[in-house]
Parts: C-alpha cells; structure tokens; sequence
C-alpha cells in the first residue's frame, strides 16, 4: 500500500484593503462571522487587521497604518483592494521550506514556535501572491486564529474556505511552481490548471495585465445566500462565490 501523503490544507486567505473597517464590516455581515481577532503581532509589518473564522478556516483583512509597507505598496500596484496571501498548513513543512530553497525561492519572514510555524515566500518567486508555509501543532489549531486556537481547536462560524483563485500572467508555469513548493498534485486543462489539496483546491486563471495579478475569488461554502440573495458578490476587490 502506498504511504500517505502528507497533508496539505488551504488554511487562511489575506485580503489588503486601503481601510480595513468598512471590509471587515461587509464581510462580517455578508458571511455571518463572529467577533474577529485582532493580531497586535501584525504591527511588525506596519499592519492593522482582523481574522474571522469560518469552520476551521479563515479569512483575514490587512490594512496598513504605517509608511512604507508592503501592503501600501501592493494596494498602489493594482489600483485599490484585492487578495494579497495565501496561509497553507503542511504537515511536511520541512520538506516544502527545503523544495523552496532548491529553486531560489526567497524567504522574506520566517518563526519557529511550540504551537506553529511559518514561512512568508517572496511573490516575485512565487507569483499571484504571498505565500506562507505554516505547520501547526497540534495539526489542525491555529494561533493566527487567535487565542481560542493557539494550540488548541476551536470552531468558527458555520461554512468553510473551498477554494482560491489566483490571476497570474502564465497560470501553467506558476501552478508548476506552486504544486513543487507544496509538493501537492498539478491537474486541470492546460491554461486552467489547480492544485488539489486536502479539502481544497487552489485554482489559477489568466490576467491580461500585471496589475490584475492576485488572488480574485474566494469559493465558500456557506448555509446563507451572499448578498442580494446570489451566489456571487464581491467584498475587498475579491469576488465571494457561494458553492452548495
């Protein structure tokens, strides 16, 4: 019998938004989300944000408050709002730190501690947005989560992070990248291409500029309608599709 793989899940999406209140606000009310954390430890980055949790999953706002940060950048880049990371827990996060370093990937944060750590890869390496290898202890809490998950399990508010999906400008070469970082399968049609994951995928698409480069869509699983009672909306420069 072939041994199992490890697993890979698609733990958190980061969307950046020039004001962080009237995004969180949206989403809040568009997905009936809890109280969201709010992470002192993104002051490092010149940051303020909010986490809400979905299922066991999350979605996170950034906005920046300070000059000069990464995030202000970006947000001048493509012209306003948008998604800006992607968080994966690995159970193999050695073995992807070590694939990334292979092709030159370049590490641009890095922290080891008891419950969790991560691994913020460069998006000029890794193209479409910043990716972050993270591997939680126990497998499965989550401290970017915030209190009730550090280190242990906690539950959010009812539906799930399915999918993402990320505009590049080759998806096939960027998926090849992506799938040999995580080491996770390639599969889908030449120029659509996906990443399958445990309980997830990752979806890439064509963006006709530089500019719309990015993570566009989250796909949700949710027991409520997005607003105007359909199946698509879009909150933060992200298009929100509801999946049954």
């Amino acid at each position: 019998m072939a041994e199992a793989r490890p697993r890979v899940r698609l733990r958190q999406a980061v969307l950046v938004a020039a004001e962080l209140e009237p995004v969180a606000a949206d989403l809040r009310a568009a997905l009936g989300l809890g109280e969201p954390f709010r992470d002192p430890g993104v002051g490092e980055f010149g940051l303020a944000n909010v986490v809400f949790a979905l299922g066991d999953r999350f979605i996170e706002v950034v906005s920046p408050i300070g000059a000069d940060t990464a995030a202000g950048r970006h947000l001048a880049r493509h012209g306003g709002d948008g998604g800006y990371m992607v968080i994966f827990d690995l159970e193999d996060l050695a073995g992807a730190r070590e694939r990334a370093g292979a092709l030159g990937v370049r590490v641009v944060w890095q922290i080891d501690l008891p419950d969790i750590s991560g691994t913020h890869l460069h998006p000029g390496d890794m193209r479409g947005a910043i990716v972050s290898l993270d591997r939680s202890e126990p497998y499965g809490s989550w401290r970017w989560g915030g209190p009730d998950w550090t280190g242990r399990f906690g539950q959010g508010a009812p539906g799930e992070l399915v999918s993402i999906t990320v505009a590049v400008g080759d998806p096939d070469a960027v998926a090849e990248r992506w799938a040999e970082v995580l080491g996770v399968p390639r599969a889908g049609e030449r120029g659509a291409p996906r990443l399958e994951l445990d309980g997830g995928e990752v979806l890439f698409a064509n963006a006709d500029r530089p500019s719309g480069e990015g993570i566009v869509e989250l796909a949700l699983r949710t027991p409520r309608e997005l607003p105007g009672g359909g199946e698509v909306a879009e909150i933060g420069g992200v298009r929100l599709r509801r999946v049954s």
